[in-house]
């Protein structure tokens, strides 16, 4: 149960509901116990008056005996009706106390697992399943939820009950309350041997579930693809293979429930049965009285579903400690970035990379070696080179998604991990080359960018990433939902729409990663127009395959293989003949032979 010792400091968080919970418990139990106190002292009456009864055989005062026998019994009768009543008023807030902290408490984890996923960086997606990322932050929770309400509700309940009803067993007859008792120790072992059997199947149950919403998730997003390759069955046949796998768990600890179960019920019928053999024999020597026997049947009786709930209680505290560590695993992840600094001045925008030198760190892959630019404020710079040279990566490291191996970035002559982390991100302005829609309106993708922005703005910035004439098509227009991903859009419109995402932000700083690669010629003509606009006094990145014609660069640079193989302007690079002059050379004889630059083959 170490795991769950992290869920202290939301049980101290809400400790008044607790304590209140607790008092709650108490009078419940108070109440409870009292019962079988008055339904003793109604027997011993009821016995009593039958002695009597007998004396007064053929006398009339033998019916006002029996009329003060039911009026006795008939108070005796309302008073435990009244005792029940105050127990279930108890029993009432109770609940409402424990399970009601139990559902803020699984508000709060839930809360703080996703602050968390939301302050890793990329690199930790990159190791995890989506899937098994969401069943940590709901069918976990859920599980440790049954742990802080139900579990521990049940658990204070029994011990007050016990302690009660155990003090109530004692005055009476110390003796018979041992008999009574002496099936616990064989519970008790019982209960240790087979907690320690639920755990290791409760975390085997888990991890699988993990992995069924894992596949789960995978084939939802990339359905198109399967359909496509005709891989429905094999799919299917997976998903059941993992389900089975499932389900083997699942029974396995089904079997142990069963087993644990009557077990519990079976030592506590045992304890019923010596009570009542150890009392009846009491009651023969004259040590107690007929009541005192009904009384401890009753008490048993009482203890008969808090302690065939130890079971229950034991099973879902192992369940609860298994999600709880799976739980931890994340939470005890420290981010590879943390911000140390705040600082909401706007940034000028002047960049330098000084040997910047990056190593993935999980695949140990080179993607930067030894890169060194500059850039003044408002100055354009393009990044040419071929698939995989790292010029998405550079793009990366300059938001700070990874930290860098050696060398450094500067942003107005002070290095990047010196900066407000969340302020340089809000000044900056990026369209990444893997687009990404979230599964709402046109308008409220755009809107992402800037969070107060206008129906106004919107459209503005829409006609500048030339998708305003797309939109205005859809069902809906600007209110027209886009699906999970985008997965409404063509490849060119989700493009679009990230452009104007970045552009309404109105950013110091420019990031466009090859974002018009899916747009045809004389769309990207009419977006490098409104960009001429837009990029006047920013400092601009743009990342691209192709030659913008209508866009002048202070300086371009060709990534290859992680180095700079090439840098200067548009002229002085074609003088050089290399990479960029060969590639500008191409784009022109396929634009003279008509062909649509969106047509030409990534280089």
């Amino acid at each position: 149960m170490s795991a769950l010792f992290a869920l202290n400091k939301y049980l101290w968080r809400y400790r008044y509901r607790l304590l209140i919970g607790a008092f709650f418990v108490i009078s419940a139990n108070f109440f409870k116990v009292l019962q079988p106190r008055v339904i003793r002292q109604a027997l011993d009456v009821v016995f009593e008056n039958l002695r009597f009864y007998s004396l007064f055989n053929g006398f009339e005062n033998q019916q006002l005996l029996v009329n003060e026998l039911g009026s006795a019994l008939l108070l005796f009768a309302l008073l435990v009706i009244a005792l029940a009543l105050m127990m279930g008023f108890f029993m009432y807030w109770m609940r409402q106390t424990i399970i009601y902290m139990s559902r803020l408490i699984e508000r709060d984890l839930r809360n703080d697992i996703f602050a968390h996923y939301e302050r890793l960086t990329p690199a930790f997606y990159k190791r995890r399943n989506t899937g098994d990322l969401m069943s940590r932050i709901a069918e976990d929770v859920s599980k440790v939820r049954m742990y802080v309400g139900p579990v521990m509700m049940y658990s204070v309940n029994l011990l007050f009950l016990f302690v009660f009803v155990l003090s109530s067993m004692l005055r009476v007859s110390p003796q018979l309350t041992l008999y009574s008792l002496l099936p616990l120790p064989v519970l008790s072992v019982s209960i240790y041997y087979v907690s320690s059997i639920i755990n290791r199947r409760s975390e085997r149950i888990q991890q699988q579930l993990g992995r069924l919403n894992s596949i789960a998730q995978e084939v939802y997003s990339g359905i198109r693809v399967v359909k496509a390759y005709v891989r429905e069955r094999f799919f299917v046949a997976f998903f059941g293979d993992q389900s089975e796998k499932y389900r083997s768990h699942a029974m396995g600890l089904v079997r142990v429930n069963a087993f644990f179960r009557p077990l519990i019920i079976l030592l506590n019928g045992l304890s019923i049965v010596i009570t009542v053999y150890a009392g009846a024999r009491a009651v023969i020597a004259g040590q107690i009285s007929p009541g005192h026997v009904a009384e401890f049947v009753l008490y048993v009786s009482m203890l008969t579903w808090p302690v065939t709930a130890i079971g229950w209680v034991a099973s879902t505290i192992q369940q609860a400690a298994a999600s709880q560590k799976r739980i931890n695993e994340i939470l005890d992840i420290r981010p590879d970035i943390i911000n140390e600094v705040e600082d909401p001045h706007p940034l000028r925008g002047d960049i330098a990379f000084r040997d910047v030198t990056f190593r993935y760190p999980d695949t140990g892959i080179v993607a930067l070696e030894n890169v060194s630019f500059e850039l003044k404020a408002g100055q354009k710079m393009a990044i040419v080179g071929q698939t995989g040279s790292g010029k998405s990566t550079l793009a990366e490291l300059l938001e700070r998604m990874y930290e860098l191996t050696s060398g450094s970035i500067e942003v107005d002559g002070k290095d990047l991990r010196e900066h407000d982390l969340y302020n340089l991100r809000r000044n900056i302005g990026y369209a990444p080359q893997d687009v990404f829609l979230f599964s709402d309106t046109v308008a409220n993708n755009i809107r992402f960018g800037k969070p107060d922005a206008t129906e106004e703005e919107i459209e503005n910035y829409a006609r500048k990433a030339a998708v305003y004439q797309d939109v205005l098509h859809l069902p809906k227009g600007f209110e027209t939902q886009v699906g999970e991903r985008g997965v409404t859009l063509s490849g060119g419109q989700k493009q679009r729409i990230s452009l104007a995402r970045a552009l309404i932000k109105k950013p110091r700083i420019l990031l466009l990663d090859d974002s018009l690669s899916a747009v045809d010629s004389e769309t990207e003509k009419a977006i490098q127009q409104h960009l001429r606009e837009e990029m006047a006094g920013k400092t601009v990145i743009i990342i691209t395959h192709r030659i913008f014609s209508l866009l002048s660069f202070d300086k371009i640079i060709v990534l290859a293989q992680g180095k700079i193989v090439e840098q200067g302007t548009h002229a002085e690079l074609l003088t050089r003949g290399g990479y960029y002059a060969d590639m500008y050379r191409r784009q022109v004889q396929a634009a003279q032979s008509g062909e649509s630059l969106s047509e030409q083959p990534e280089t």
